[in-house]
C-alpha cells in the first residue's frame, strides 16, 4: 500500500480542516482571510467590492433626485438640481463612479444648493479611499507574495544513505536556478512517522527533527550552486538502528523545509518537499554537477537528480559503530606494548 504524503514533492501540504465551528475567526482577520484565496475569488472578492459600491453610492444619488423633484425639472433651466446634468438612475450610477475614483470629466457636478448631497459626497469619498486600500493592499500583498519564487529551489527526487568519512549519512540535494539569490538561507528535515508511546497512546503523523547541522552552523546555506544536505546517522537519529533490509520495509516521510530572504524583494521564501521510504535510495551517492571553465564554475543541472551505486555496508549506523569499536579494540591488544619490549 502506498503511503499517503503529509507534504507533496511539490511542497503542498496534505492537510484539510473538517467541522471548524468557529468560522467567525476567519472574518476577525479578513484581510489575511483575502490575501489567502484563490486568485478567482480574489479577483470576484475586487470586482464587486468596487460594483457594489458603486451600485449603493449610485442608487443614493438617484434617491436625493427623485426626492427633491429633479428628474420632474429636467428642462427647466431656472431650476438648480443637486447634480448637474443627472437625468436618471444610469447618470447618477456614472456620477457615483466619477466621484469615487476621482476621475472628474466635468460634465456632471454637484451644487452648493444640496446639503445632503454635500454630507453624501464626503461619506463616499472617504468611503471609496477606504475601499480603495483595502482592495489595492491586498491585491499588492498577493502579487508580491514569494510563492513562485519557491518554485525555482528545486530538491533531489530521491534521498541517499551512504558513507562519508566512515560514517552513515542521510543526504539529498538542493539547488536554486536563479542568478538572485537566497539570503539568510537555512534548512531544516523532520520525520514523520507513527509511533505509540509506553502509555500505548497512539501518535499517527508524530514529528522528530532530523539535525542537518544546528549545532554546528552548516544549517546556513551559501546557495550559489548545488549543494547537498548531510544528515550524520549517530546514537541521536532514530535512524540508528535502521538497517537496509528495515528501511525497505519501513514506513515513514521525511519533509525538508528551505527558509530564505528574496535578495530582491527582500521577503521571505520557503520551499518544502519530502521523500517517502521507497524514495531513499541505500547505497548510492549524488553525481557531480559542478566544472570549472574558462575563469568561472559551471553547474550542469542535467545530472541533479542522478545517483550512482557506491560500497556500503548494509547494516545499521550502530552495528557498523559496533564494529569499528571491535576491530578497534583487537588492533589495540594486539599490538605489544613498548613496556615489554627488552
Amino acid at each position: 500500500r502506498k503511503r499517503q504524503r503529509y507534504v507533496e514533492k511539490d511542497g503542498k501540504c496534505n492537510v484539510q480542516h473538517g467541522n471548524v465551528r468557529e468560522t467567525y475567526r476567519y472574518l476577525t482577520d479578513i484581510f489575511t482571510t483575502l490575501v489567502d484565496l484563490k486568485w478567482r475569488f480574489s479577483l470576484l472578492v475586487f470586482i464587486l467590492a468596487y460594483a457594489i459600491t458603486w451600485l449603493f453610492f449610485g442608487l443614493i444619488w438617484w434617491f436625493i433626485a427623485y426626492c427633491r423633484g429633479d428628474l420632474d425639472h429636467l428642462e427647466d433651466h431656472a431650476w438648480t438640481p443637486c447634480v448637474n446634468n443627472l437625468n436618471g438612475f444610469v447618470s447618477a450610477f456614472l456620477f457615483s463612479i466619477e466621484t469615487e475614483t476621482t476621475i472628474g470629466y466635468g460634465h456632471r457636478v454637484i451644487t452648493d444648493k444640496c446639503p445632503e448631497g454635500i454630507v453624501l459626497l464626503l461619506l463616499q469619498a472617504i468611503l471609496g479611499s477606504m475601499v480603495n486600500a483595502f482592495m489595492v493592499g491586498c491585491m499588492f500583498v498577493k502579487i508580491s507574495q514569494p510563492n513562485k519564487r519557491a518554485e525555482t529551489l528545486v530538491f533531489s527526487s530521491h534521498a541517499v544513505v551512504s558513507l562519508r568519512d566512515d560514517r552513515l549519512c542521510l543526504m539529498f540535494r538542493v539547488g536554486d536556478l536563479r542568478d538572485s539569490h537566497i539570503v539568510e538561507a537555512s534548512i531544516r528535515a523532520k520525520l514523520i512517522k507513527s509511533k505509540q508511546t509506553q502509555e500505548g497512546e497512539f501518535i499517527p503523523l508524530d514529528q522528530t527533527d532530523l539535525s542537518v547541522g544546528f549545532e554546528t552552523g552548516d544549517d546556513r546555506l551559501f546557495l550559489v550552486s548545488p549543494l547537498i544536505i548531510s544528515h550524520e546517522i549517530d546514537e541521536r537519529s532514530p535512524f540508528w538502528d535502521v538497517s537496509r533490509h528495515q528501511l525497505e520495509k519501513d514506513d515513514f516521510e521525511i519533509v525538508v523545509i528551505l527558509e530564505g530572504m528574496v535578495e530582491a524583494t527582500g521577503m521571505t521564501c520557503q520551499a518544502r518537499s519530502s521523500y517517502l521510504a521507497d524514495e531513499v535510495l541505500w547505497g548510492h551517492r549524488f553525481t557531480p554537477l559542478l566544472s570549472l571553465e574558462e575563469g568561472f564554475y559551471e553547474v550542469d543541472y542535467g545530472g541533479f537528480h542522478q545517483t550512482v551505486l557506491v560500497p556500503t555496508p548494509a547494516c545499521s549506523a550502530r552495528q557498523l559503530a559496533e564494529a569499528a569499536a571491535r576491530r578497534d579494540a583487537h588492533l589495540y591488544w594486539s599490538i605489544p606494548s613498548r613496556l615489554d619490549q627488552p
